[in-house]
């Protein structure tokens, strides 16, 4: 059965390399799993050597020209060739404990697909939690986080991806479409929680409480208007790194 590891990236040229060392580290773990893989890195549209450096570390690298997270997961996927599509975010580590679990959900035959529970290094208590309650809803709604997003192809394919009116949160609305698909189907969406998923707690050092607090309250108030305009997610578009 074969996996298609799908990792957009903007401008990620510090975190690029480490986290396609993983990528590859986990997977030589899991090598008598019976899966076969594909590393897919969508470049979308960078100004740094991002491309450069996925390609000396084996990656095949795809191009979407407009800066958009939902964008450029789907170009990766529609250049895929797995009946399972992983997404994976440029600044985050995988771990082979957590793809051994993941093979064991495709493996079941009981699952559409899943999401993965968060570890972040370093939070200031506000930070951390805020990433508690965002895992106490994950677990409860089934609502993946973006950073690790796993799914059959044909489910994907079948909901529309990701959902390009949005510039963010847009692994919530697919959450919400792939349960529905797979409940028609007698198949689960589940979040996994034994190996949490190493990412990146950047944006925490990068802006202030106050910007953060100021993010989150226009999704939460105005949320349509805030998640389909870009110009209004700053902490996911404003090019800090």
């Amino acid at each position: 059965m074969d996996l298609s590891i799908v990792i957009p990236a903007f401008n990620e040229a510090r975190l690029i390399e480490q986290t396609l060392r993983s990528v590859t580290t986990s997977l030589a773990a899991n090598a008598e799993s019976g899966f076969s893989s594909e590393v897919i890195v969508v470049d979308n549209n960078s100004t740094d050597n991002t491309a450069e450096l996925a390609r000396q570390t084996g990656a095949r690298v795809v191009f979407e020209p407009i800066n958009q997270i939902g964008r450029a997961r789907n170009a990766g996927a529609a250049q895929a060739s797995g009946e399972w599509l992983l997404f994976l975010d440029a600044d985050s580590v995988l771990s082979a404990g957590l793809l051994a679990d993941i093979f064991r959900v495709i493996d079941s035959g009981k699952y559409v697909g899943c999401g993965s529970t968060l570890r972040m290094e370093g939070l200031p208590w506000w930070a951390h939690l805020t990433l508690q309650l965002w895992t106490g809803t994950s677990v409860l709604c089934r609502w993946a986080a973006g950073a690790l997003v796993v799914c059959r192809r044909d489910a994907f394919q079948a909901v529309g991806g990701f959902d390009q009116e949005l510039y963010a949160l847009d692994e919530i609305r697919l959450s919400k479409q792939l349960k529905q698909w797979g409940r028609q189907r007698n198949l689960q969406f589940t979040i996994l929680t034994t190996h949490p998923l190493e990412t990146s707690s950047r944006k925490i050092s990068l802006y202030s409480s106050r910007e953060i607090a100021s993010q989150i309250f226009r999704i939460f108030f105005l949320p349509k208007k805030t998640l389909q305009d870009k110009k209004r997610l700053s902490v996911w578009y404003d090019g800090r790194r």
